[in-house]
This record gives structure tokens, sequence and C-alpha cells, in this order.
């Protein structure tokens, strides 16, 4: 499958970060991105300041001076996705399996928490009339995990707006990640890591083809 001798289509659309109505591709689930018109990073680091005064935290030695403005700066990173086009080509020569983007980088802030969750995503598709840039599949999945967000509805949204955007026959998407609201606090389960799939079209129906996408991407066992 050469994807650079093709000719790209209209892109689909737009994913910049959305305001407003979500789009329908994320059936309304969960916060949208923050506006980056909305960002105010002096007033954040002020709340940060005044949120570890709060707390305790003395902010008198040197290390420490600069580190709201850090904080301001970090979190404003982890909740602003790049603007991207998906962009979609022909699938020419008519090629009928699996194409699996693995262990795609995933970082997200717990919702509940504000902790970050880290971990990766293999994403995968049968094509129909159209396939799609192979970076593209990372970028999906970075446009909605930079964003407040739960692992169950991150999964779910990756799944379905590529089910949405390309008309493949079958979309799976499976996210392994480590929670620092899970590791770190509460239970203190160092180590731990949570699984999350959506399988969708004839992955959802069809037991033989789920067994060789978890097999592609090394989840295959028992009952799956």
């Amino acid at each position: 499958m050469t994807v650079t001798e093709q000719q790209p289509s209209e892109p689909l659309r737009d994913l910049a970060p959305v305001h407003g109505p979500p789009p329908r591709g994320e059936h309304g689930w969960g916060p949208v991105a923050p506006d980056a018109t909305e960002v105010d990073l002096d007033a954040a680091e002020s709340a940060a300041r005044d949120f570890l005064r709060h707390l305790g935290v003395s902010l008198a030695p040197e290390g420490m001076e600069q580190t709201p403005g850090r904080m301001a700066r970090a979190y404003a990173e982890l909740l602003a996705p790049r603007p991207f086009q998906l962009t979609t080509f022909p699938n020419e020569h008519g090629y009928a399996d699996f194409v699996i983007a693995r262990a795609i980088p995933v970082h997200s802030v717990c919702e509940h928490h504000f902790l970050p969750f880290t971990g990766i995503a293999h994403v995968g598709y049968l094509p129909g009339s159209r396939i799609v840039g192979l970076s593209k599949l990372a970028r999906v999945v970075e446009h909605f995990a930079r964003r407040p967000q739960v692992q169950e509805r991150l999964t779910q949204q990756i799944a379905a707006l590529l089910t949405e955007q390309l008309g493949a026959d079958a979309v799976g998407v499976v996210v392994e990640a480590e929670h620092m609201c899970m590791t770190l606090r509460g239970v203190q389960a160092a180590g731990s890591t949570t699984t999350t799939s959506a399988m969708l079209g004839s992955l959802s129906k069809d037991a033989d083809l789920r067994r060789e996408f978890l097999s592609l991407v090394s989840l295959s066992g028992p009952g799956r």
C-alpha cells in the first residue's frame, strides 16, 4: 500500500479544536478541548500560585519561584491538541486487510482529579473505498486525548470518529494506560494499568475477526 503515490482527496473535516456544539463524531460526550483564545496564562499562573500557597507549599526556595508559571504552561500544553485535517486517499489497490497503528503514545488528563494518565493506543480498521494517511491515526488519538478525559470515553471517541469519517468496514481501538490518580493517590496501586477497547462495524459482530484484530495488537486471549 503506497500512500505517497496517491493524490489526496479534499480533507473530510478540519479537526482543529472545536468550539460550541461538538461535532457529530464526538457524540456530545464530555468537554471539548479548551478554546485557545480563552486561555489566560497570567491568570492561570496566579491561580496556581494561590493553589500551592493554600496547600502549604512554600515558593520561597529559588527553584520554586517560577513553579506556578511552569504549572500553567504545562497544563495549557496538555489541554491543547494541534490542529490537523483528516485527509483520505482512494483505496486504489483494493486493500482489504487490517491497517493498524500500534503503540501510539497517549497523554491525557483525568477529568476527576486532573492528574495525568499516560499509555499507548492501538488503532486499526478494515478499509472500504478509502484509506487514511497513517500519521492521522496518531493525530486523532491526540485530538481527543488533549482535554479533560476518562479513558472509556476517549476510546469510544477515537473509534466513532474514524468510523464516521472513513466509512470503514470495521474499526478497532485498544487503549492501555496508567492513571496517576490510581497509582500515586488513593489505592496507590503502583504499576497497574487500565485497558479499554471499542470494536465497531464488523468487529462488533464477528468473533473470529475480533480475535484476528486483537492478535495483531498482541492482546488476544480467552474470552476476547
